[in-house]
């Protein structure tokens, strides 16, 4: 039944529901006030009955005492006798108004006559006895007048009590019936309000049980939808490790073969290679992060970003691609627009790549424009406006609105010609709207596409030091001689690839299948590894199970690397809470993988290096502090170098206890604003890349005291080595 349905059965229901109350009620009414008036007459006939005895009564009683007064010359009643005949005329009076019943008035008006002619009578009997004496008076009573009337008077008034009772009975039997009546009207409302409780607490229980029974569906429904998503969140993460270990093997073996000498031939088979093993990963990637993105799982960053060294970077990436294609790819950065902003620059990259890659993939001739602007500031943050035109393939306005769908292209032909999933921009779309920014599209067939994009950024304190280095230029500056590291991997393809990455880098490792070895390996040599890159997924004991052996029963420190083929939000924090130092995604990058033992290594093999060097250049050769930074600032001023070291070294011990002080009062929002302004403080040194993890735990996190204790001894001692470098650098003034 309809809900609709329903409304008009309950308006019909309650219409005929308050007729048939009328109905009911005014029956009843009428019966009860019948009721009423037969019982008024009841009381009326009682009334009428008692004057008829009290007149005979009387009659008898004034009869008798004139005979009494006749007889012993006793005068001494007569005035009794008075009253008695005031009460009979009384009692008439009252006959008199009783209009109800024609023969009962008939026999009254006879009665009067004959009561009235009765008290003559018995008057003239007194005259006679007071004037002429005791004989007169008794010879008008043995005369039969006074008898006749008494007979009369006595026969009336059994007339008008015979009619009384026919009348009585008459009263009677309607008061029988119409009590009945109003019995039966009032016994039907009763029922009538009882089945209309009854039905209307059947419908409020059903209503109740049918609620309960939707809560029960809903609670099993949304247990299933869960399940469902746990099921589908494990099947994206083994798809994901299973996808991505192959693809690892690929592009990794492929950069391999290209440093090789091949032939024209050869190269561009691996090229060819290469470059379908990145569109493959594309794919995955895309559908990973649809996945995130429907599970609520993708995670927003917050953290300092040159908005002019992102783009270069991007730039540097369609650079050679659009040669290629022969298309003209400008970038414009506006003047007027914070460099160092604070968002997710992976995203915004992201965004970046999925929207110009569709630009060179849909545009044959001409230019690509990309042009960042800035659309206003307030309050400290910066709306940043980015604009996208190119003068590709074009899009027909009514397909427009579509294009931020999903699986979505403009046209069937353009999926055949062109591939792709149709995942691109709709991703795209969901980035820009979880960073609460805006994204629209103008375009014209043939003529070409415009997007604008504007998402708020809010704006750094201090430019924020990012290097971005290329897979074409890594050199080993690093000395690895005195590092060993542990690889927990169960694939004999990755191994092989760590293997060449490794024996590249002059890194001596040791490797094992699972972390069951991994562990046995670090019970025999607890002080030989320096690093352990632990995979994930491993059988016998998985990369978390053995992180935690590590911890908690070997009680070491040493740094873990996670190596995962899960590509979900969050990742990252459940490293981290298994007691891991940083994760790397697979396929691994070598920039990525050697800039990560790069920075645990070296902070973990400073004892066995000799650290006696003196250097005074600002070139690479320290393993703490990059000078880079401060130099470009400084222009060559030497004096500027020279205050900023100092500051550095006495500003830094003073925010190490301020943390720790911090922490032990249970401060945490001094806490957190601390780990935020040491960004700046470690800047001028070049020492974000190295501590900005740690800082970013206590700032965003949330902080056991084990956690707390870690990330402040792994930055104390970061920070010790870096003053000792910024000590030996300031000498050199």
């Amino acid at each position: 039944m309809t809900a609709k349905k329903l409304v008009y059965y309950i308006l019909a229901a309650f219409v005929f529901g308050t007729m048939l109350v009328i109905y009911i009620q005014f029956n009843s009414s009428k019966n009860i006030n019948t009721l009423i008036s037969g019982n008024e007459k009841l009381l009326n006939e009682f009334r009428v009955n008692g004057e008829l005895k009290d007149l005979e009564k009387d009659v008898l009683s004034i009869e008798s005492k004139i005979r009494g007064i006749v007889t012993t010359k006793d005068t001494t009643n007569i005035e009794g006798l008075e009253i008695q005949i005031r009460e009979i005329e009384t009692d008439l009076d009252l006959l008199q108004k009783i209009s109800d019943d024609d023969n009962s008035v008939k026999y009254i008006d006879a009665l009067d006559y004959l009561v009235h002619e009765k008290l003559k009578f018995s008057h003239q009997i007194l005259d006679s006895f007071n004037i002429a004496g005791k004989t007169a008076a008794e010879y008008l009573i043995t005369t039969q007048k006074g008898k006749l009337l008494t007979d009369s008077i006595l026969l009336n008034i059994k007339n008008i009590d015979s009619t009384r009772k026919r009348l009585f009975q008459n009263v009677t039997t309607s008061i029988d019936i119409s009590g009945a009546k109003a019995l039966r009207f009032s016994t039907i409302l009763i029922a009538l309000v009882l089945i209309s409780a009854a039905s209307l607490f059947w419908y409020i229980i059903n209503t109740i049980r049918r609620q309960v029974q939707l809560i029960t569906d809903l609670n099993i429904s949304e247990k299933k939808v869960k399940q469902t998503a746990q099921i589908k969140e494990n099947f994206m993460a083994n798809m994901s490790h299973e996808i991505r270990t192959p693809m690892n093997a690929i592009l990794g073996f492929t950069n391999l073969l290209q440093r090789k000498n091949l032939d024209d031939e050869s190269k561009e088979y691996v090229q060819t290679i290469q470059k379908s093993s990145e569109n493959l990963l594309t794919i995955i990637n895309d559908i990973l992060d649809l996945s995130k993105i429907e599970a609520g799982m993708m995670r927003i960053e917050a953290t300092p970003f040159s908005i002019r060294g992102l783009v270069h970077s991007v730039e540097t990436m369609f650079k050679v691609k659009a040669t290629e294609k022969q298309l003209r790819l400008s970038i414009i950065v506006n003047d007027s627009l914070p460099d160092t902003l604070v968002g997710d620059a992976t995203r915004l990259t992201q965004i970046l790549i999925n929207i110009i890659g569709n630009a060179m993939k849909f545009t044959q001739a001409g230019t690509i424009t990309i042009e960042i602007i800035n659309e206003g500031e307030k309050n400290n943050i910066v709306n940043t406006g980015i604009v996208i035109t190119d003068t590709g393939i074009g899009i027909e306005k009514e397909k427009l609105s579509s294009i931020f769908e999903r699986f979505q292209q403009a046209d069937d032909a353009v999926t055949r010609k062109f591939g792709g999933t149709g995942l691109g921009l709709s991703i795209v779309n969901d980035l820009v709207l979880l960073q609460a920014g805006t994204i629209t599209a103008e375009s014209e067939p043939g003529k070409g596409t415009r997007f604008h994009i504007t998402i708020p950024y809010k704006i750094a304190a201090q430019e924020a030091t990012h290097h971005y280095l290329e897979a074409s230029t890594l050199v080993n500056i690093n000395n690895f001689d005195a590092v060993c590291i542990l690889v927990a991997e169960d694939n004999e393809i990755n191994q092989s690839l760590i293997k060449h990455l490794f024996k590249s880098w002059n890194l001596a490792f040791d490797m094992v299948s699972n972390g069951k070895e991994a562990i046995d390996k670090l019970k025999l040599n607890p002080n030989k590894y320096g690093l352990i890159l632990m995979d994930i997924q491993m059988p016998e004991m998985d990369g978390y199970t053995a992180s935690e052996e590590v911890r908690h029963t070997l009680k070491s420190s040493i740094p873990i690397i996670a190596m995962t083929a899960h590509a979900f939000a969050g990742e990252r924090e459940k490293c981290l809470s298994y007691g891991m130092n940083e994760y790397v995604s697979k396929p691994i990058r070598e920039e990525q993988l050697y800039n990560l033992i790069t920075r645990f290594t070296i902070i973990n093999t400073t004892d066995k290096r000799q650290t006696n060097t003196t250097l005074n250049t600002y070139n690479n050769t320290y393993q703490y502090i990059n000078l880079q930074y401060m130099k470009d600032v400084s222009g060559g001023n030497i004096e500027y170098e020279k205050t900023v070291t100092a500051q550095f070294i006495e500003a830094i011990p003073e925010d190490l206890a301020a943390l720790k002080k911090a922490w032990e009062q249970n401060d945490m929002t001094t806490l957190r604003q601390l780990a935020h302004n040491m960004k700046t403080t470690v800047s001028v040194m070049g020492l974000n890349e190295i501590l900005q993890p740690h800082l970013d735990t206590i700032e965003y996190e949330k902080l056991t005291e084990k956690i707390f204790l870690q990330q402040l001894e792994s930055i104390t001692s970061i920070l010790n080595e870096a003053i000792k470098e910024a000590d030996i650098f300031y000498a050199s003034f």
